[in-house]
């Protein structure tokens, strides 16, 4: 399960970045919209919804922002580009496999986009199916850990079905499969635990461990699909650490 470890670390790094870029707002916006869209806009009564908006406003994100997005996803405005939700599977180099989660207003222009992205990368997008068997789909939770807070993240998470619970780098990370979504959060909220992040995730099945340089120059690859606007999450099987997340920044 080291594989939303990984995600984990480059997604809480990368954070910084996108928000000074500004495109943390788009993607947030967008990932409201669709929690709406799906599940409704009452967050009490969406778990994804909640956990969207509540990412949101970690962000600083503006109240009336945040609504807009809300009756975007929910159809109440009227002007709004519909968006489209779209994965894309696709081949990194070296051996390594992507799935490339996108939501946007034009499906030919981040098709393109990508083309041209994975071509430049050494890479390419995959026919549909194959690179998918390749990962599977989970419900991720992350907790800040404060030292303390292990043995009760792990009685919540096992209560409500999850199927592992780890702690690094200052993260509880609990999986589960993606039926316990709800359950777990449910569980979290009564034991008094601050959710840092949730979703369904994809978790490769096996990672794919390459020499320093060829790792250094996939992240480049996957680091670039994530700048474009219209992708949300890149999942990879790409097995790297902390010191290569470094090495990339600097």
């Amino acid at each position: 399960m080291s594989g939303h470890s990984h995600w984990s670390t480059i997604k809480r790094k990368k954070g910084a970045a996108d928000a000074k870029k500004g495109a943390v707002f788009t993607r947030l916006a967008r990932e409201i919209a669709l929690a709406a869209r799906q599940g409704g806009g009452d967050p009490s009564m969406n778990v994804s919804l909640e956990l969207a908006i509540d990412r949101a406003k970690a962000s600083n994100m503006p109240k009336d922002s945040i609504e807009r997005a809300i009756k975007r996803g929910t159809g109440e405005d009227k002007d709004a580009a519909e968006l489209e939700e779209i994965t894309y599977e696709g081949y990194l180099g070296k051996g390594t496999a992507a799935i490339i989660e996108c939501v946007t207003e034009n499906r030919n222009r981040t098709v393109a986009d990508l083309r041209h992205i994975l071509s430049k990368g050494g890479g390419d997008l995959a026919s549909n199916g194959s690179v998918m068997w390749q990962f599977e789909r989970k419900a991720v939770y992350s907790v800040k850990s404060d030292g303390h807070n292990f043995d009760k993240a792990f009685e919540a998470a096992l209560e409500a079905g999850a199927d592992d619970v780890t702690e690094e780098d200052g993260y509880i990370e609990i999986i589960g499969a993606t039926e316990t979504f709800k359950d777990i959060h449910d569980s979290l909220v009564a034991a008094r635990l601050h959710i840092e992040d949730a979703g369904l995730r994809m978790i490769p099945n096996q990672e794919v461990e390459l020499d320093f340089g060829d790792t250094i120059s996939i992240l480049k690859l996957i680091n670039n699909l994530e700048d474009n606007d219209d992708v949300q999450n890149v999942y990879s099987n790409l097995k790297f650490s902390d010191e290569h997340v470094e090495a990339l920044d600097s």
